[in-house]
């Protein structure tokens, strides 16, 4: 028996297509929660970034980080020896290679000259909006309304719980250069997604994350770097580039190969979540009302992603069985 799905062929055969779908349902429901956990390391970037040594510069610890989950991925590859370049897609590479080392100085740049809220909410806040565009126009990928619903309350969540934070002061230098951040975002997500179906999510992130330390290798001649050689700093890089970088993007890289670059970068605001959190248990910051209940929204708008997400799978699932 021979059944055409989503422009797919299945052949059926004693069973095996439930095996079959089984497996694919499966995989789309774990992908949303390895970007879900990969946005928690995320999240606690800014925490582990308050314990650097005092002399650390913000674009300094972003090329550290780079360059140890480089590292860090890059021997994972040569030590279990599955470091495959053939037929490697190098024009993709490049560009979220490219897109991964503009977007840390981007980002604490526009930090730095516009402030922590607005400089976080434009970056993060356009970066779903833009990724959303940009699979609409190179993939003719059209956004669904669940997807406009949830990027919309999770977006909102994010105005509410930073822009309350402190005084705001809007720089037009600084939202262009995070506008800059959410864009280069975007991009990575979505040139890393076409490559991760086609390679390893290991080879992927730890070629990618290579050339991007190499592309800030200028940095560290810039910057005073004396920090890292400190206990403090070690354990600083050694956390923001293992953790937060080499294992969060290659979980990322991971959901990319089931979850469109859209619907990734929505999950991606767990991140902010996360942060905000850690800030109020592990700094003792506290937060008024109007912060909780952006962490209300965010939390909305991710767990209607994700719902719409099981609804899918499900629903396929019973179609197919209704067929047979």
């Amino acid at each position: 028996m021979k059944l055409s799905i989503e422009k797919r062929t299945v052949f059926i055969y004693d069973g095996y297509i439930f095996f079959y779908f089984g497996v694919k349902s499966m995989q789309g429901k774990l992908s949303a929660f390895l970007i879900l956990f990969a946005a928690v390391l995320w999240g606690t970037t800014g925490t582990v970034q308050a314990f650097a040594p005092e002399n650390a510069h913000p674009i300094a610890i972003g090329t550290i980080r780079l360059a140890v989950g480089g590292l860090f991925l890059l021997s994972l590859v040569l030590l279990f020896g599955k470091l495959e370049l053939k037929n490697w897609p190098i024009k993709a590479t490049v560009l979220a290679a490219l897109s991964m080392a503009l977007y840390q100085p981007l980002f604490f740049t526009a930090v730095t000259v516009t402030g922590v809220a607005i400089g976080t909410v434009v970056a993060i806040g356009s970066a779903p909006i833009l990724s959303g565009l940009l699979e609409w126009i190179f993939f003719k990928a059209r956004p669904s309304k669940i997807w406009w619903v949830s990027t919309f309350l999770s977006i909102s969540g994010c105005i509410l719980l930073f822009t309350n934070r402190e005084s705001t002061y809007v720089d037009p230098v600084g939202v262009v250069m995070a506008l800059g951040a959410g864009l280069t975002f975007a991009s990575y997500t979505l040139a890393s997604r076409d490559m991760v179906q086609k390679f390893s999510s290991l080879n992927v992130v730890a070629i990618i994350f290579t050339i991007s330390a190499i592309f800030l290798a200028p940095f560290l001649f810039i910057f005073d770097m004396s920090w890292v050689a400190s206990l403090q700093g070690i354990g600083v890089s050694i956390q923001l580039g293992v953790v937060a970088t080499g294992i969060a993007y290659f979980l990322f890289a991971k959901g990319l190969a089931n979850v469109s670059s859209s619907t990734a970068v929505t999950l991606a605001l767990a991140e902010p979540l996360t942060a905000a959190l850690l800030g109020v248990f592990l700094l003792g910051e506290s937060l008024n009302t109007t912060a909780w209940l952006g962490i209300f929204l965010l939390i909305m708008g991710i767990a209607i992603l994700i719902g719409s997400s099981r609804a899918a799978n499900r629903k396929n699932k019973t179609a197919v069985r209704a067929t047979l």
